[in-house]
């Protein structure tokens, strides 16, 4: 129904909702192994019906104003996504995330999506911090972290048990003022 285009390479973020399960079960089975290397997204999702379930969730979450997802569109194919975790606009915090199948990564798409996401958290909602967190083996999600200017707050170590092996966490973090100044120093160096 609406979309917001995130440059000149085909590449849009729209709404994640329940009526996709198909095409969300599609783009699952394309990337589950790409997907599931450091997190089990979507690996209880193995039909359409578990695939409407899981948006239904994100859908119920929505609802109730604690997170949401947000599909990553590259020329009309679902490639990937980006969402909000643990949302809570009365104390100003929240979680951000993402996952990519393979025809997604490299393209800048979740650095894109997540600029949006983030200026809609903090200025639309008041949001004060954005947390990431991600495996230390996840170079790519981590290096979105970087690009998107947030700080390195710390380790969780070996804190996620995931295929037998327990991953350190990294906790990253963005504050409004931070995001704020980059985005004006931003714009000031456009000009």
């Amino acid at each position: 129904m609406y979309a917001i285009s995130l440059g000149d390479d085909g590449a849009e973020l729209r709404p994640l909702e329940p009526w996709h399960a198909e095409e969300f079960l599609a783009h699952l089975d394309r990337g589950r192994e790409f997907i599931q290397q450091f997190i089990p997204f979507g690996s209880k999702t193995t039909d359409v019906a578990s695939a409407r379930e899981q948006l239904q969730r994100y859908a119920d979450m929505r609802a109730a104003d604690t997170g949401s997802l947000h599909g990553l569109w590259l020329n009309g194919k679902l490639v990937g996504g980006v969402l909000f975790l643990n949302f809570d606009a009365e104390s100003g915090n929240c979680e951000v995330g993402c996952w990519l199948e393979p025809a997604g990564a490299g393209r800048g798409l979740v650095t894109r999506a997540m600029r949006v996401l983030i200026d809609f958290a903090v200025e639309q909602r008041g949001i004060h911090r954005i947390e990431w967190v991600a495996a230390s083996g996840n170079e790519p999600s981590l290096n979105v972290a970087r690009r998107l200017g947030m700080t390195r707050d710390g380790v969780r170590r070996q804190a996620h048990p995931y295929r037998g092996v327990r991953h350190d966490l990294e906790v990253w973090s963005l504050l409004a003022p931070e995001w704020r100044e980059a985005r004006a120093r931003d714009a000031h160096n456009d000009h």
